[in-house]
């Protein structure tokens, strides 16, 4: 049986539903893409967080409302109508401001040890780019592109983008999209790394449920310490990553997860983990 169960966000600019363990977090901004506002960025900081911590979710799925994932910083606000606030800071205050911004959006999304998925249904563009790489997975719908963005307005970039799109990537591809600010379709996408699978529109959430629903549904400590390993994969050479592993692995042979596992499979059964 299907359970749901409604978070508040503070704000009608988010929505968040926890449904079968995985927490679907909506953009819900779909007059303006989806872009990040001054009452949007900090509620989903706030529900990356607390999903991340609530041990009643095993997935985060991320999508946007409308036919958007997200379009980045909202270029409107970068005009005449700036923060009054933010043009009052000092360089240093500024820089410390937008580091910190980071850190608690796409840094707390990366530094989450449970699974993330984008679900795609139209562009992601810049910052939202940024926010679509910094899930484990990425779902589009065919009608979907994604555009670094920056060019177009004179940025350099933001939110990690140089860094996650490298490794997705790869050096040359990173540096061609940077610079050229192309709009990539769904298709090239996946030719190139950018996303995992691409689906029909009208099939892109109920895909990406499933997937999430199948994923969180998992062991979570072995899920968690998997994170661990492909994260160490990009930091660590291989004798020391190969050590960790076999930690890791001890550590989730004595769990009790483990034990049903090997259980169901001399049953015959589907194993129902329970995080332990």
């Amino acid at each position: 049986m299907t359970t749901e169960t409604k978070i508040d966000t503070g704000t009608d600019e988010l929505l968040c539903v926890i449904r079968d363990r995985v927490a679907i977090i909506t953009l819900n901004r779909p007059e303006a893409r989806n872009a990040f506002s001054d009452t949007l960025t900090p509620a989903l900081r706030n529900m990356i967080k607390a999903c991340g911590e609530n041990p009643e979710v095993g997935a985060l799925l991320l999508t946007g409302a409308g036919t958007a994932f997200c379009a980045g910083g909202d270029v409107k606000g970068m005009g005449a109508n700036r923060d009054k606030t933010k043009l009052a800071m000092s360089h240093d205050e500024r820089v410390a401001d937008l580091q910190e911004r980071q850190r608690l959006l796409t840094g707390a999304l990366v530094a989450v040890r449970k699974p993330t998925i984008a679900a795609l249904p139209g562009a992601a563009v810049g910052a939202g780019l940024a926010l679509a790489l910094a899930c484990d997975i990425r779902i589009s719908a065919q009608s979907a592109f994604l555009s670094t963005g920056y060019l177009k307005v004179g940025l350099s970039g933001d939110y990690g983008i140089a860094w996650l799109l490298t490794r997705l990537v790869g050096t040359s591809r990173a540096r061609e999209l940077m610079f050229t600010c192309d709009r990539v379709d769904a298709a090239r996408c996946e030719a190139i790394g950018l996303v995992n699978r691409v689906v029909p529109d009208d099939r892109l959430q109920a895909e990406a449920f499933a997937l999430a629903k199948s994923i969180a549904e998992g062991p979570t400590i072995a899920i968690r310490y998997m994170k661990d390993n492909l994260d160490e994969a990009l930091m660590f050479d291989f004798a020391t990553a190969r050590d960790h592993e076999a930690e890791r692995m001890i550590r989730t042979q004595v769990t009790a997860d483990h034990k049903e596992a090997v259980q169901a499979f001399i049953e015959k059964r589907k194993p129902v983990f329970r995080g332990k």
